[in-house]
């Protein structure tokens, strides 16, 4: 917006063309409207307006009825009403129903003119307010979430099913492969997207503070509590909380999460009084909640409540094809970081960097090029620059990779290795023997005459039928 846009609606006409006149001197594009019905008419085929000027008191279509229809067609857009003595109270309503101000007959050209360029201020601040909220959002759509193997194909593919709903979420994955990256775009792209993102790490809380944190507490509930607290749940309120690290929760704890999950109410530590919060849970962990179940350290009912939609992580050794666009999204962003001029890696550290088993994931690889971007001396990033353990380990790796494809080759015959493919494939894929054919590159019918001749009974059972 330069100066705005403003529409001047006023029946008389000396009014109306003084009015222009005064905008027009100050730099704004102005347009003009002989009655309220010519104004709804120019704002339904011209919605660019930022401002509209209109009398209060006109024949047919006054400026009560501009101000609903303006309303209606861009809420954005400011209205100033120009009213009578006499009508003083209807333009106080006026302003209820969402005009930003009024000005009184007779006034002075500068009186108008200081409350348009307010109105207008107004405006252009809170779109700017909007423009930000829009670009935060975007930022956290699917930020950091790169990848097109299969694996993260299919998570994203889940990710953005679950956005539209309100179910809870259960995020499970080693450490660093990006839970959270999948909670905030759970969130930034839900129905709650306008309301707050709250992360609790439920790891790093000690057990007693636990509850306190998530619930709050009352004054005098416990030894320093001197005064009322509001926990994150509250916090939380018409948006999302990430329960991280849901599994390092007290058996205290998850009492009242699962009555949350149950009833939508928490209790406060020390409170008598329930109180009813609308938020949505998103849960993540790196642990085995099923063996945790299992041994007793994670309630069974509280378990099946969280797991209604299960998301999986996978790491990074299981999805190698997808490190060089990790590899180059994270180069661009290092070198807005760190200021240098281009970078590019070698042949020999690319290698490097496909062959490491990255137990860190996504984290460590962002380390990894972090460290060797800024180290660098030179455009190209050689192996030498990567960090020590990237580099030494992917030379081991490698070379026992090759050692065992060596005596692999050795030791059996090119039939021994077929009914091998045959036998992984099938297990691999649960004795799917049309998908199995279509990965092996051969027909049905060969697959099935070769499952006979080398007498294969799979950990599956076999079966001719397509994926569901």
């Amino acid at each position: 917006m330069e100066n705005g846009k403003i529409l001047v609606v006023e029946d008389q006409d000396a009014m109306r063309e003084s009015l222009m006149i005064a905008f027009k001197d100050e730099g704004y594009q102005v347009e003009g409207a002989v009655s309220g019905e010519e104004a709804m008419h120019k704002f339904d085929n011209q919605n660019g307006y930022d401002l509209v000027v209109t009398d209060l008191k006109m024949k047919k279509v006054d400026g009560l009825e501009v101000l609903r229809a303006v309303k209606s067609a861009n809420p954005s857009a400011e209205v100033v009403l120009i009213t009578a003595y006499g009508t003083i109270s209807t333009a106080v309503q006026a302003i209820r129903d969402g005009a930003y101000d009024y000005v009184t007959k007779p006034f002075r050209h500068q009186e108008i003119l200081k409350v348009a360029k307010k109105a207008l201020e107004k405006k252009s601040l809170r779109d700017r307010v909007r423009y930000l909220e829009g670009e935060i959002r975007d930022k956290y759509r699917f930020e950091g979430i790169v990848g097109n193997s299969n694996a993260m194909l299919e998570v994203l593919k889940i990710t953005s099913h679950v956005c539209r709903t309100e179910s809870t979420v259960l995020i499970t994955g080693e450490s660093g492969t990006g839970k959270e990256l999948i909670a905030r775009a759970i969130h930034y792209n839900s129905l709650r997207k306008d309301g707050p993102f709250v992360v609790i790490n439920c790891g790093a809380l000690p057990e007693n503070l636990q509850e306190s944190e998530l619930f709050g507490h009352m004054r005098g509930a416990f030894t320093g509590a001197i005064k009322d607290k509001i926990g994150l749940f509250q916090q939380a309120q018409k948006g999302t909380i990430l329960l991280d690290e849901i599994g390092e929760t007290a058996q205290s704890t998850q009492v009242k999460l699962l009555r949350f999950l149950q009833d939508g109410e928490i209790r406060p530590v020390g409170g008598n009084k329930t109180i009813c919060v609308d938020a949505r849970i998103i849960a993540a962990t790196n642990e085995n909640l099923e063996k945790a179940v299992e041994f007793g350290k994670f309630r069974k009912d509280l378990f099946y409540r969280i797991n209604v939609i299960r998301i999986h992580l996978p790491p990074l050794r299981e999805r190698r094809e997808d490190i060089p666009l990790l590899v180059e999204y994270f180069l661009e962003k290092i070198l807005e970081k760190v200021r240098k001029g281009k970078r590019v890696f070698s042949k020999e550290s690319m290698k490097a960097l496909m062959n490491y088993h990255w137990p860190g994931n996504i984290r460590e690889i962002q380390n990894a090029i972090e460290s060797a971007v800024t180290l660098s001396k030179n455009e190209t990033i050689s192996a030498e620059e990567l960090p020590l353990s990237v580099e030494k380990f992917s030379e081991f790796n490698e070379d026992m990779r090759e050692d065992q494809k060596r005596k692999s080759f050795i030791v059996t015959s090119l039939a021994e290795q077929e009914k091998n493919a045959i036998v992984e494939a099938l297990n691999k894929y649960g004795g799917n023997q049309t998908k199995v054919a279509q990965v092996l590159g051969i027909s049905t019918t060969t697959l099935w005459r070769k499952i006979k001749k080398y007498g294969i009974r799979p950990q599956h059972e076999i079966s001719d039928k397509g994926e569901k």
